[in-house]
C-alpha cells in the first residue's frame, strides 16, 4: 500500500500581507506530479486544509482545482480532515458526495471514528480519519460526564477505534494534534493555553502508521511510524531554516512502513538575509532568487531614509526589516530619563543616543544647534511679518 502523507495546506495564507495562493499552487502541482508519477492507492491531508474558517473564494477554487485533478483525472482517493484552522461545517459540506467520487472528506468528530477501508495485493487497510477533536466537543459528542483535556480525549477516541478494528488488519490513523515533545514554529496557532493541548506519543499505540498535521517542521512524534509531515510551505521568517515537502509512504504486507520525504521546490523560498546595507544591496548571490519573500535584518547603527524603498528596488518581496543595532541604548542599566522635565535640546541627545547608540559629539551638537538657529530665526521673521 501506498500513500502520500501532506498536512497543513493552510489554503489563503498570508505572510506579512503578501498573498501566497500562487505560491501555494505551485507546491500543490507538484503534489500532483507527485501523485501522478508514484501512483499512490491514497492522499491524506491531515488538517488546516485552509487557513481560516471562512476562507476566500481563491483558497476554495485552489482547494476544488486540485481535489478534481486527484479524484478525476488521476483516480486516487483523498481523504482529508479538519484542522483548528478550518470550519468543520465548511470543510466537510458535501461530504457524503464527494466520497461517492473518491473524495473523503471528515469535518468533525462523531460517536464513532469513521473508516475509509483500501486494499492492496495483501489484504485491507483502515484508515481512521480524526478530525482535530476539541475535548469539549468530543466530551458532548460522547455524552461524558467529566470535563477532558486533549490527551483524555484522544485516548477515549483511539480506544474506540481499535475496539472495533479487525484484528489483524493494517491501520493507518489520520489526526491534527499536537504530539508531546514536537518542534514548533511562529506560524502555528495554539491549541490552547498552558500544556492542556498536548498528548502523549503513547496515544497512537496499536496504529502502523500515524499521519499528523498541526506542527509545521517535518518530525517524527516519538516513534517512527508516527510522523508530521510538515506544512506545504514556509508560513513564518521562523521556518527559514526548513524544508518542506511530503511523506510518500510505502506499506508492506504485515504493516511495516518505509518513509520516503519528498521535497517540494517553492516558487518564492522564504529566507533572512542579514549585513549592512551597502552588501544587501548588492544583490542575491549564486542560487538566490530576488524574488524570494525577506526578512532583512540590517546591521548598520546610523538612521537610514526610506530603507525599504531601497531595498526593494533590489528584492521586491522584502516583507519585513530588522534594525537590531538602531535605537540601541548605550547602557542598557541606565535609567530612562523623564522627558516631560527636558528642554528641546536634551530631548534631542536623548532621542540620537537611543537612534544611533551613541552620545552626540562637539560637531553633531554644533550642526543640530545651527538648524535650530535657523529655524527660531525663520520662525521670527515670518512672524514680525
Amino acid at each position: 500500500m501506498r500513500f502520500i502523507h501532506t498536512a497543513d495546506w493552510h489554503l489563503g495564507r498570508t505572510l506579512h500581507g503578501a498573498c501566497l495562493i500562487d505560491d501555494q499552487a505551485h507546491a500543490l502541482e507538484q503534489v500532483i506530479h507527485l501523485a501522478r508519477d508514484a501512483r499512490p492507492q491514497a492522499v491524506l491531508v491531515c488538517g488546516d486544509v485552509y487557513d481560516r474558517a471562512i476562507p476566500n473564494a481563491d483558497a476554495v477554487k485552489l482547494l476544488d482545482e486540485v481535489l478534481s485533478r486527484l479524484a478525476l483525472d488521476l483516480g486516487i482517493t483523498t481523504i482529508l480532515i479538519a484542522g483548528n484552522h478550518d470550519s468543520s461545517q465548511r470543510l466537510g459540506f458535501a461530504s457524503r458526495v464527494l466520497a461517492r467520487g473518491g473524495i473523503h472528506v471528515f469535518g468533525s468528530v462523531g460517536r464513532e471514528v469513521e473508516s475509509v477501508t483500501l486494499s492492496d495485493e495483501a489484504g485491507l487497510v483502515h484508515f481512521y480519519p480524526l478530525p482535530y477533536a476539541e475535548p469539549a466537543l468530543v466530551r458532548e459528542r460522547l455524552d461524558w460526564e467529566r470535563p477532558l483535556d486533549h490527551e483524555e480525549a484522544m485516548k477515549i477516541m483511539v480506544e474506540r477505534i481499535l475496539a472495533r478494528h479487525p484484528r489483524g488488519e493494517r491501520s493507518v490513523m489520520l489526526s491534527h494534534v499536537f504530539v508531546t515533545g514536537g518542534m514548533t514554529a511562529d506560524s502555528e496557532r495554539p491549541l490552547s493555553i498552558g500544556g492542556s493541548d498536548q498528548v502523549a506519543s503513547s496515544c497512537f499505540a496499536g496504529f502502523d502508521y500515524v499521519a499528523l498535521g498541526h506542527l509545521h517542521r517535518p518530525q517524527k512524534a516519538g516513534e517512527a511510524h508516527i510522523r508530521y509531515s510538515g506544512a506545504l510551505l514556509k508560513y513564518s521568517f521562523s521556518e527559514a531554516d526548513q524544508s518542506k515537502g511530503v511523506h510518500l509512504v510505502e506499506m508492506d504486507a504485515r504493516g511495516r512502513c518505509g518513509v520516503e520525504t519528498i521535497p517540494l521546490s517553492p516558487r518564492r523560498d522564504v529566507r533572512c538575509v542579514e549585513g549592512l546595507l551597502k552588501e544587501v544591496l548588492a544583490g542575491p548571490g549564486p542560487g538566490e532568487n530576488a524574488e524570494d519573500y525577506l526578512l532583512v535584518r540590517l546591521q548598520d547603527r546610523g538612521p537610514i531614509l526610506d530603507v525599504m524603498g531601497k531595498l526593494r528596488k533590489v528584492y521586491p518581496n522584502v516583507l519585513h526589516v530588522e534594525r537590531p543595532f538602531f535605537g540601541s541604548r548605550v547602557n542598557e542599566n541606565q535609567p530612562r530619563p523623564d522627558r516631560t522635565r527636558l528642554n528641546d535640546a536634551e530631548l534631542f541627545r536623548a532621542f540620537f543616543r537611543e537612534a544611533a547608540g551613541h552620545d552626540l559629539n562637539e560637531e553633531e551638537a554644533a550642526a543640530y544647534e545651527s538648524v535650530v538657529d535657523e529655524l527660531r530665526r525663520r520662525e521670527r521673521e515670518a512672524g514680525e511679518g
